[in-house]
């Protein structure tokens, strides 16, 4: 019998308020409307995933910190410093006073009639439910000064777009941990909340010195995607082929894109245009030319159109809109044989499948033998992100004495 049944053992409750909107322009009604989120429901939720004996204690742990927090108001917070800045909004690191904790706090600037943000605020409810060791933690949503303000756990690796740029490539073992936490991440959202991610990419994959891999920013809210639908500015997309056709998309979407992130973190580089043969020998030297002599010419360099402009190093520079077409129309990116075990290559090769029918289904991601080899791996990913980022193993997340595990 679970330890968590009958009486509420944790003697937890639900932060009064932590979803409600500081805002003065607001309703009575909206501003008294209480979180229907029990926390024994919230245990009960536990109960139902597969966790291991640390997994399980430190949501826990998070659960219990979380009842410390209290009502959210932009005077609670001390800013700490830029996390990042995206088409999203900025991130911010914060210490909440009065609870001693430190937070990553995003604002998203909208504007946007009350009675939408109001909206788009009792939808970010949800993510109180969102409770696993692969989905970053979530303490409550406001709105102030015109921005909507969520308050999330704080992940001092970083997210992976930046852990890229310091070790220049992921090696093959360490992204397999990855892939592990992103997968589970993707069947606990879809399995328990019927939720989609929509914007799975390396900035949106956060780590920490304890060696926990997490995923941020899914939509839990249509109307947030809604009200952020033309703020995109960029020069890369994970989107998938069939989404950027504007037809229907399901977790499959999900999967291009992860496997996108895959080939561009271990190649080093955003992967649209793939690299062409010198820039492979220039990446991985005499192990992808001692393949070379073996195999026929790559056909990387075949796929790319004889039209694209060229960057510095022969990386070709596309437009926004050129990238996009060559998404849809032109073969999709691998990683080079010889150079990388064969099951990460058929892994990421089924991961980008054009056609969405044809691609794998998180089911059979989750028993493919690169998956299932990567579980088995004693590898110290802790560790590795520590070296990588030049952390302190035991950086704490509070800035008050606690017993962290």
């Amino acid at each position: 019998m679970s330890k968590y049944s009958g009486k509420n053992k944790l003697n937890l409750k639900l932060p009064p308020g932590s979803i409600e909107i500081y805002d003065s322009t607001a309703t009575s009604d909206s501003n008294n409307e209480s979180c229907d989120t029990s926390i024994e429901a919230l245990q009960k939720t536990l109960e139902g995933l597969d966790l291991d004996e640390l997994q399980r204690k430190r949501l826990e742990n998070f659960l219990s910190q979380k009842q410390q927090v209290g009502e959210l108001s932009v005077d609670d917070f001390e800013n700490l410093g830029e996390l990042g800045a995206g088409n999203g909004g900025v991130v911010t690191k914060v210490l909440h006073k009065r609870s001693g904790l430190v937070m990553a706090r995003k604002l998203i600037h909208l504007e946007v009639k009350p009675a939408i943000r109001n909206q788009i605020i009792r939808e970010l409810k949800v993510l109180h439910e969102c409770n696993s060791p692969h989905i970053v933690g979530f303490y409550g949503a406001f709105y102030s000064d015109g921005e909507i303000n969520i308050c999330m756990e704080y992940m001092n690796g970083g997210s992976l777009d930046l852990v890229l740029k310091k070790a220049g490539r992921i090696p093959e073992k360490i992204l397999g941990k990855v892939t592990i936490a992103v997968f589970k991440g993707l069947n606990y959202l879809r399995e328990k909340h019927q939720i989609m991610h929509r914007d799975v990419k390396p900035s949106n994959i956060l780590v920490n010195s304890r060696g926990e891999i997490k995923i941020c920013d899914f939509g839990v809210s249509g109307q947030l995607i809604d009200s952020m639908a033309n703020s995109f500015v960029g020069t890369r997309s994970y989107m998938s082929p069939e989404r950027l056709q504007g037809t229907h998309y399901t977790v499959q979407s999900d999967i291009w894109s992860l496997g996108l992130s895959l080939v561009e973190m271990v190649i080093g580089r955003y992967p649209i245009p793939p690299p062409n043969d010198k820039e492979l020998a220039s990446l991985f030297g005499a192990k992808y030319l001692a393949q070379k002599e073996c195999l026929c010419p790559s056909s990387s360099s075949k796929n790319r159109p004889s039209n694209l402009n060229l960057g510095t190093n022969d990386t070709p520079s596309l437009s926004i809109f050129e990238l996009l077409d060559y998404i849809v129309n032109e073969p999709p990116p691998t990683v080079p044989d010889g150079v990388f075990s064969n099951a990460f290559k058929d892994l990421v090769d089924r991961c980008l499948k054009k056609n969405p029918a044809e691609r794998a289904d998180l089911k059979t991601l989750l028993n493919h033998p690169f998956v299932k080899n990567a579980e088995s791996e004693k590898i110290d990913f802790a560790r590795w992100v520590c070296q990588t980022m030049g952390l302190d193993p035991s950086t704490p997340t509070k800035l008050t004495p606690d017993n962290y595990i």
